[in-house]
């Protein structure tokens, strides 16, 4: 463990203090200054030996918690990043990008602040990489056998580097023309910048992980013919359908799905030329729906120098204390202010949209909304509360509602449940053999520690399947919920 005293001598949480808006705003690097060793030192220090580390459960990783802050606290940075990766294969971006429900199980949470985890996740990474303790880890030798994942965000990513190092020959499809899914495209940079990524992507190809960008698998390759082509394929594909708002005036000009326009700002940032690109630039920008995609967005508005920006949420506001009905060590519901939400712009909750206004142009120019009731269990929207907002730029903020089915069910006859998800046995293994499934596409718009978790799970049973048995280590996966109460 770490300091004995650490959670009495330091009882508040410290992490890095935010660039100032005014300077962070002129860029697109990430927001948050670089940190003090002795303070993560000390906060590392207030992990307690609590007996049972509910964190452990917590992360759907089971990342090795207690034992990682107990050897950043003794400057052992180099054992610390071994005991990291021992469960997580991409700590540089769960550290970034995690909403961290192993800091709601904590239990010094109970009745102090949580111990600042994901920030010493993040700084034992960035350590590692710094002083060169990132190294390939190449198989011990090959066994012949052929896996072809489909989709290079968390998931398949983690897929192929566990596949690599037990020896298979592996290759990474992407149809984007950059490797990286969701983890290149969907997140901006002030969030995550690019240069980790390739980080991590040029360990995994110096172990032997084969990449191929620019591949559309079911209309380059068919499914059936790349499942001919190799022993294995892992479906990683992520849960990309938008959901939509169908309304009046959802065709107008000016109404677009979140997705679209972040993937063209984090083309623009790779240096890419788009053509017609949606900007945000001096345009009153309404977002629709208060999620991470939806505080993205409002971030990426504010760099494009957007006139105001708006953010509606449908439901009610939620607290800022942990409620009754979600008591430790479920990850509770709270009011968070992101470092987007920081930076400006308005947030509206009971905000129900009822129709998009347009100009003689057929361009958005308003939305109408009223104020939010619950009936039977369901929001509509309260009559005689509308009201207008200016829009010239709307962006649909409103989740995913599955993985794309059409080429999946037509070449390989796979089956989908209720949500969209491509349904699949407790090996991760779908109806078509040989054929996997990891991720959103089989669990539905989740985190990226569970895609990461179900990735290291799925190579699991993959090897098992290629060749008997395995060795490599699987998350225990039982449920969406880590904990039942």
């Amino acid at each position: 463990m770490a300091d004995p005293k650490g959670f009495l001598k330091t009882t508040e949480r410290e992490l890095p203090a935010r660039r100032p808006v005014s300077v962070r705003l002129m860029d697109w690097k990430e927001v948050y200054e670089q940190g003090d060793a002795a303070t993560l030192k000390r906060q590392a220090g207030r992990c307690m030996d609590c007996g049972v580390p509910f964190c452990h459960q917590g992360c759907p990783l089971g990342n090795l918690i207690p034992e990682w802050n107990d050897l950043t606290w003794r400057d052992e940075g180099e054992q610390a990043i071994e005991r990291l990766h021992a469960t997580n294969n991409f700590p540089e971006f769960t550290g970034r990008l995690c909403p961290a429900p192993c800091e709601s199980a904590c239990v010094l949470s109970i009745n102090q602040p949580a111990v600042t985890i994901k920030q010493v996740e993040v700084s034992i990474i960035d350590q590692a990489f710094e002083n060169g303790w990132v190294t390939p880890q190449l198989p011990g030798r090959l066994s012949g056998k052929t896996v072809a994942v489909v989709g290079s965000g968390p998931a398949g990513l983690a897929a192929a580097q566990q596949l690599t190092r037990a020896g298979h020959t592996v290759a990474v499809f992407e149809r984007d023309d950059r490797i990286g899914g969701l983890l290149r495209y969907g997140i901006p940079d002030f969030k995550m910048e690019k240069t980790h990524l390739e980080a991590r992507l040029g360990q995994m190809k110096a172990e032997g992980t084969r990449f191929r960008a620019g591949v559309n698998i079911g209309v380059d390759i068919s499914w059936a013919d790349l499942r001919a082509r190799y022993d294995a394929v892992i479906v990683a594909t992520g849960a990309l359908v938008p959901r939509d708002l169908p309304i009046p005036g959802r065709d107008l000009t000016g109404v677009h799905f979140a997705m679209e326009y972040l993937v063209q700002q984090n083309k623009v940032g790779a240096g890419d030329v788009v053509d017609a690109q949606i900007s945000a630039a001096g345009k009153h920008v309404v977002v629709l729906g208060g999620g991470d995609t939806g505080a993205d967005c409002i971030g990426t508005a504010h760099r494009q120098l957007a006139a105001s920006v708006t953010n509606l949420a449908i439901g009610i506001q939620p607290g800022t204390e942990r409620p009754s009905h979600q008591p430790w060590p479920i990850s509770p519901t709270l009011f968070e202010v992101s470092s987007a939400h920081e930076e400006g712009g308005t947030r509206q909750f009971l905000a129900s949209t009822i129709e998009f206004l347009g100009n003689e142009a057929g361009e958005v120019r308003a939305i109408r909304v009223a104020e939010t009731e619950y009936l039977d269990g369901r929001r509509v929207p309260k009559a005689g509360t509308e009201r207008e907002i200016p829009a010239d730029l709307v962006l649909l903020a409103l989740g995913f509602t599955g993985t794309e089915s059409e080429q999946l069910s037509a070449q390989l006859q796979l089956p989908f449940d209720g949500r969209g998800n491509v349904e699949r046995a407790g090996d991760y293994q779908t109806s078509y053999e040989g054929v996997f499934v990891a991720g959103d596409a089989g669990r539905g718009q989740s985190l990226i520690v569970w895609a990461i978790a179900e990735g290291r799970a799925a190579a699991a049973a993959v090897d098992t399947y290629l060749v008997g048995s395995t060795r490599l280590p699987a998350p225990v996966i039982p449920t969406d919920r880590p904990f039942s109460i």
